[in-house]
């Protein structure tokens, strides 16, 4: 278990035990974050702007060292440091094939 602030409802937070992540696909990463910060997302999400579902925990901007990796990464290693983006993406979508990630 650790440690996250979780959304309960616009302008309602709490830090609370979730659990931690775990390697379920091939192509995921583990990432002990060392630090992060808010963003303007964040407070669209708190302040109830999105469809942020209640339980979900903040923080995607962040930085950190990778942990674990599935058996398909390749461009990353146990050890590197590395800032995740916060728009994560599926990777074999046409616009990922496409480098357009974001979209």
């Amino acid at each position: 278990m650790i440690q996250a602030v979780v959304d309960e409802g616009p302008r309602q937070v709490r830090v609370k035990e979730v659990w931690d992540a775990r390697i379920e696909r091939p192509t995921d990463v583990l990432v002990r974050i060392t630090s992060a910060n808010i963003c303007g997302s964040d407070l669209h999400m708190y302040e109830g702007r999105d469809d942020f579902e209640p339980g979900r925990w903040f923080g995607h901007e962040n930085l950190g060292q990778v942990a674990e990796v599935g058996a398909g990464v390749d461009k990353v290693q146990v050890g590197d440091w590395v800032v995740p983006p916060f728009d994560i993406s599926c990777g074999p979508c046409k616009n990922c094939e496409r480098q357009l990630k974001n979209y």
